[in-house]
């Protein structure tokens, strides 16, 4: 039998529809080079098929542990960073005891808390998305919650919380996530408290960052949080395939790839600054690899005429706090453009319309 709350859960939206620019899920824009692409396919032909991958992972997390700076026992890897939420979900705390997520943020939070049956203890953002603190801290002495999750810089709002206000819930003894999906569009993260203390962990993930099609997450924590997290993670999570492919764009491609990251980062702002122009459009400040955007027009219109100029954004206006709120990803410079013009139209469009 299905118990109630399976039966009352949401299942995680994503968006599939298609179009020609589609900026709708915060994907890298750029695909590697052919040359790499190559060296990609080399190292798979040697792949046996028929035998399972390592279930540690070794070679890829020590490749990755040069690449975050760190030592191979301080991670983790999970089938994306979904996976490690729920291991997280899993292992801190007692099943009975609650869960903090400031809200708006990333749906899987919440998701991994309620099909555990987890109660979850939510918070709207306040004054420029961030943190409010008084209610957190609040609700924190009533409902007693344990484990927290903070996206680090949050989705779909795209800004860094306040270090301060995270550290003060910690404070509180909150086991602290700390997701550092956009972490190379930001700069900012918390892998020094990650690495010294047993109340505070990094997620990290090689989607956002050209490899979304591989599922590779990662945890960073100290030698002995990940050796107990590593208890409850399902063997040979990591595919052949992908240990293979995540080495080679980690080594050979390495170059091109931190080239792309920076050029996202310049069409982030640049995108910003022209969006900013538009009449009747309201931009938020971001240090993802997105925009969060308001218009004084309902979502799904503006979602719509964006849609028929084939152009695909996120419409995010049924998260809290989110009203009127549409989330674009940063692609490349023809793809801005397009939806720039898109924007342009569609607004003026529905000024006459509406």
């Amino acid at each position: 039998m299905i118990p109630q709350r399976i039966r009352e859960l949401e299942a995680y939206k994503t968006e599939v529809t298609p179009a020609s620019v589609r900026l709708s899920s915060n994907e890298f824009p750029y695909d590697f080079p052919e040359e790499i692409k190559q060296k990609v396919l080399e190292e798979l032909k040697k792949v046996p098929l028929n035998k399972y991958p390592d279930p540690e992972a070794r070679e890829l997390k020590e490749i990755l542990a040069d690449f975050f700076g760190i030592k191979e026992e301080n991670l983790t890897l999970g089938n994306g960073s979904d996976e490690l939420i729920y291991y997280l979900s899993i292992a801190v705390g007692e099943l009975y005891m609650p869960v903090y997520i400031p809200v708006p943020t990333f749906p899987m939070y919440e998701i991994s808390a309620k099909v555990l049956g987890r109660p979850v203890v939510k918070v709207q953002l306040g004054e420029n998305f961030d943190i409010d603190l008084e209610k957190s801290l609040e609700l924190i002495e009533k409902e007693k919650p344990v484990l927290g999750y903070f996206a680090y810089p949050n989705n779909p709002t795209g800004n860094l919380f306040s270090r301060k206000k995270v550290e003060e819930i910690r404070d509180k003894g909150v086991f602290c996530v700390i997701d550092e999906a956009y972490y190379h569009y930001s700069g900012e993260t918390f892998l020094e408290d990650a690495l010294s203390r047993e109340d505070t962990v990094v997620l990290r993930t090689l989607s956002k960052i050209g490899m979304a099609s591989l599922r590779v997450g990662i945890l960073i924590g100290k030698e002995e949080i990940i050796s107990e997290i590593n208890k409850v993670r399902l063997p040979f999570n990591i595919t052949y395939p992908s240990q293979v492919i995540a080495k080679v764009l980690l080594t050979e491609g390495r170059e091109f790839l931190m080239e792309k990251i920076d050029e996202v980062i310049r069409e982030r702002e640049r995108l910003f600054e022209e969006m900013k122009k538009i009449e009747g459009v309201e931009v938020f400040p971001s240090k993802a690899n997105f925009l969060l955007f308001r218009t004084p027009y309902p979502a799904h219109a503006v979602y719509q005429e964006l849609l028929k100029r084939d152009v695909l954004v996120r419409n995010v206006s049924y998260m809290e706090g989110l009203q009127k709120c549409l989330r674009v990803s940063v692609g490349k410079p023809e793809e801005n453009d397009r939806f720039l013009e898109a924007l342009q139209e569609s607004v003026m469009f529905l000024s006459r319309s509406l």
